[in-house]
């Protein structure tokens, strides 16, 4: 471009040509991309041109003047074809080649080839002044820019990110495209060392392009896509038609070839319309595969909630059906305890089990979380049950999540969609949001009295009313103060002399009067007033023990035991709380004893962090109730478990008409054993005592010994302890 055409220029372009060549060759041996094939034949296509620009030289400084045409245009036009099948391929993201991507190429070269031919190409055609070989070699090199400019257009206007490699093969097309059109149009215009050095800059280009380290990544984010600026483009090459037409017909042009304008638009017609097409067909498509993903879960394959209900509907108004909702108790504790992966193929598992329990025409979806829900269409009345009955004994059996196998507790509630006898006789079917509703119902009444399957009846619905309205009234008589705390001795079996005491909460309603804690616990459970309830207990306990040591001295109690619910457990900050109110009440951890149920500590996590966190801190742990919730002696290993609480239905053996209390005596020969304190609950007679006291257990508790009071009466025979008192329990 700044040196004269002579000898010296010449072989130094052919020599930059030519190492350009080569490192096309040597990025693409180095970086081994996916199209490597693609990159050969763009360096095949880049030296046929540079053998091109060699015979072209030796014709013009050796040979005394310009052949034309000659050997250097075919070279030129040869590797028109290499360069633009190399580029299409190279700027395309990887895959099969879509009908969508040709198409789009083909609607650019059709529009430019009408243009092309009804202002360059028909007009050198026609001119039978020149030899017919010059004419078709003229036409050529137009055409070849319509081809080019076809391929490089779309990579002009494709969208998603682009790679410095791209980049350059993008600057590198436009630059040899510039080259191609003002050597067609403006030849004898523009100086040669222009036109030429405007091809030996595009070589640069690419050769930097395969020289890049990014040549190697694949091409992303431009497949099939219809973006507003590939668009436009599309659009503006359709156009083109009737713009030619306008063009010729203001200039008056005579002779215009209508049959090449005819095609070229019925050509474009179809490749819009066909494009079009493909276009709405992919919409549809990937609309059908969003429908399915709204409708689906994406875990389990099951239809999902929204899916169901829909379904549930259309069947519920078409014949009587049943209802079966599911849940898995204590699955959170598969999450916490083995990780989400393990939750994951768990919640699979049971899917595939409902999923092959069910018959042909009945609907099994996830719900949310762990709970499912079966659709079963009845064709005999009592379908549902039979299902439901096959679903619970299937699910009492363990489930494989991976390496691990899992129990878990499912709790199945069932509705009929038959109108109970006070619903109108023109209304035969329950709508489906009510059959849901009932179900669930059902489920939840599974889950409060502990058992796997019950039946939607019209009492349920009172009882979940009376529930409902049972904590209401909690809520009012927390804030109001009608809960008060009473208190039932521990006692020494040798001397019968109070060691400590249990708080216990008492609820006596303005209105309803004395309402038992077996009513309102399991309601404040699940409502979490539990969590502000026990809260308030453990406080008001210990600020009474911290009154007892001031009046009693060396007297009084030495610890007081609180009941915490599996639901303050999984409080975070739970251990936080309780250590706070030691420090409020100035009491020392060891003077309070929490205790904790089987069940609330089975499934590990929080619950189980939460007991170690108090156990650190110096609080001493006790396991309620034992031997009537799960029954696992790995949790006396794997809790750090103070004081082991048997409890009243075992002791009750021991005055039974030949009663065989071999639970009673084997649970002290295991805490002995395992280093524990044993504190037998629920003694109610003196033969009771003497037997508990036989068979070693030293400490008690019961009517036979005290009733539960807000200020029992405390023996003092407890012997001065020093300061930091040491607690009976370990």
């Amino acid at each position: 471009m700044v040196l004269p055409y002579s000898l010296p220029s010449v072989t130094l372009a052919s020599v930059i040509g030519i190492g350009m060549c080569a490192m096309m060759v040597t990025g693409a041996r180095r970086y081994r991309p996916a199209g490597i094939g693609s990159w050969y034949l763009f360096a095949a296509g880049v030296g046929t041109w540079i053998v091109g620009d060699a015979v072209f030289a030796q014709q013009v400084l050796l040979g005394g003047g310009m052949i034309y045409p000659s050997w250097a245009d075919a070279f030129y036009l040869g590797a028109y074809p290499m360069l633009s099948v190399a580029l299409f391929r190279l700027t395309r993201e990887p895959g099969p080649l879509r009908s969508s991507t040709i198409i789009d190429s083909a609607i650019i070269a059709v529009g430019l080839g009408i243009v092309y031919w009804t202002f360059l190409i028909e007009p050198i055609l026609a001119d039978t002044a020149m030899p017919l070989l010059t004419r078709l070699v003229t036409a050529g090199y137009p055409t070849a820019g319509v081809l080019l400019c076809a391929v490089i257009t779309p990579i002009l206007f494709r969208r998603g990110p682009r790679t410095p490699s791209l980049w350059l093969i993008t600057a590198g097309s436009v630059t040899a495209l510039a080259g191609n059109i003002g050597y067609s149009l403006f030849f004898e215009r523009i100086p040669a060392t222009v036109l030429f050095g405007s091809f030996l800059v595009a070589y640069a280009l690419w050769a930097g392009a395969a020289g890049h380290p990014s040549m190697a990544q694949p091409i992303t984010g431009d497949r099939d896509s219809l973006g507003r600026s590939r668009l436009l483009v599309l659009t503006a090459s359709t156009l083109l038609v009737p713009a030619v037409l306008l063009v010729q017909g203001e200039r008056g042009a005579s002779g215009m070839s209508w049959a090449a304008v005819a095609v070229g638009s019925m050509a474009l017609f179809i490749l819009v319309a066909t494009r079009m097409s493909g276009y709405i067909s992919r919409v549809d498509s990937q609309a059908r595969q969003l429908r399915d993903l709204v409708m689906r879960d994406d875990l389990t394959g099951l239809p999902n909630r929204r899916a169901f209900e829909q379904r549930a509907a259309t069947a519920v108004a078409a014949a009587p059906c049943h209802m079966i909702m599911i849940d898995l108790a204590g699955f959170k504790h598969v999450n916490d305890r083995l990780g989400r992966a393990a939750g994951d193929q768990a919640l699979i598992a049971v899917a595939e089990l409902l999923r092959l329990c069910v018959r042909d025409g009945d609907v099994v979806a996830r719900m949310g979380a762990d709970e499912f829900a079966v659709l079963v269409h009845d064709t005999l009345p009592a379908d549902g049950l039979v299902v439901a009955g096959r679903l619970q004994e299937l699910l009492r059996h363990p489930v494989h999540a991976g390496e691990h196998e899992l129990l878990l507790n499912a709790r199945l509630g069932v509705a009929s969609s038959s109108v109970p006898s006070t619903a109108s006789p023109d209304d035969p079917c329950l709508g489906a949001a009510e059959l849901v509703r009932r179900a669930d119902t059902a489920r939840y009444a599974a889950k409060s009295t502990g058992g796997q399957l019950v039946e939607y009846t019209p009492a349920l619905d009172e009882r979940a009313e009376a529930a409902e309205r049972l904590g209401a009234d909690l809520r009012h008589s927390l804030d109001d103060g009608d809960f008060h705390v009473v208190y039932q001795p521990i006692v020494d079996l040798g001397d019968s002399s109070t060691v400590a005491v249990e708080a216990l909460v008492r609820w006596v309603h303005p209105v309803r009067g004395f309402v038992s804690p077996v009513a309102f616990i399991p309601v404040a459970e699940d409502n979490g007033l539990i969590v502000e309830l026990g809260e308030w207990i453990m406080r008001t306990a210990c600020r009474k023990l911290s009154e007892w040591r001031r009046v009693l001295g060396a007297a009084a109690p030495l610890y007081i035991s609180v009941n915490v619910s599996a639901r303050q457990l999984s409080e975070p900050g739970f251990p936080a709380v309780v250590t706070t109110i030691l420090t409020e009440t100035g009491l020392e951890p060891a003077a309070l004893l929490v205790e904790v149920t089987e069940t609330a500590i089975f499934g590990g996590g929080t619950a189980i962090e939460a007991v170690e966190s108090l156990h650190r801190s110096g609080i001493r742990i006790a396991l309620d109730d034992f031997g009537t919730g799960h029954s696992s002696l790995g949790l006396l290993r794997t809790v750090p478990v103070d004081v082991l609480k048997v409890d009243k239905s075992f002791v009750d053996e021991i005055a039974e008409p030949g009663g065989n209390p071999v639970i009673v005596d084997a649970l002290i020969h295991v805490s002995n054993g395992l280093g524990l304190r044993a504190v037998a609950e629920g003694v109610e007679t003196e033969e009771q005592a003497v037997y508990l006291r036989d068979l070693g257990y030293h400490y008690a508790q019961g009517y036979h010994f005290g009733r539960p009071s807000p200020d029992p009466i405390l023996v003092a025979t407890v012997p001065a302890a020093p300061p930091v008192r040491e607690s009976p329990v370990r």
